[in-house]
C-alpha cells in the first residue's frame, strides 16, 4: 500500500507543479486553489508511505516522478524543449528511481 501512496504523490506533485505554472504567479484563483489542494494531498500522501518506506527511498522516488513528470508535462502541454539534453537528464533521473526501487527493502 505505501508504494501506491508513494505513486500517488508523485502524480498529485506533477499536478501541483503545473497548476502553480498556470497560476501565473498566485494570481488566478482556480489553479491557485488546485495547487494548494493537490499540495497538501501529495504531502499527506507522503506522509503515509513513509509510514513504512525508509525516507531516503520515498523522497527520492517521490521527488523523481514530480521531476520527471513536470518535465513531460512541459513538453507535451506547455511546448518546452525536447532537447538530446533534456533526454538523457530525464533518463538519468528514472534510472535512479529504478534503481532507488530495487534497493528497497
Amino acid at each position: 500500500m505505501a508504494w501506491l501512496y508513494l505513486f500517488s504523490a508523485g502524480i498529485l506533485e506533477i499536478v501541483w507543479a503545473f497548476t502553480m505554472k498556470q497560476s501565473d504567479g498566485f494570481t488566478r484563483p482556480m489553479p491557485t486553489a488546485i495547487t494548494i489542494v493537490t499540495m497538501i494531498g501529495s504531502f499527506a500522501l507522503l506522509s503515509l508511505a513513509m509510514r513504512s518506506l525508509p525516507l531516503g527511498t520515498a523522497y527520492t522516488i517521490w521527488t523523481g516522478i514530480g521531476a520527471v513528470g513536470a518535465f513531460l508535462v512541459g513538453v507535451t502541454a506547455l511546448g518546452e524543449s525536447l532537447t538530446p539534453m533534456r533526454i538523457a537528464a530525464a533518463t538519468l533521473i528514472v534510472s535512479g528511481l529504478v534503481m532507488m526501487k530495487l534497493s528497497a527493502s
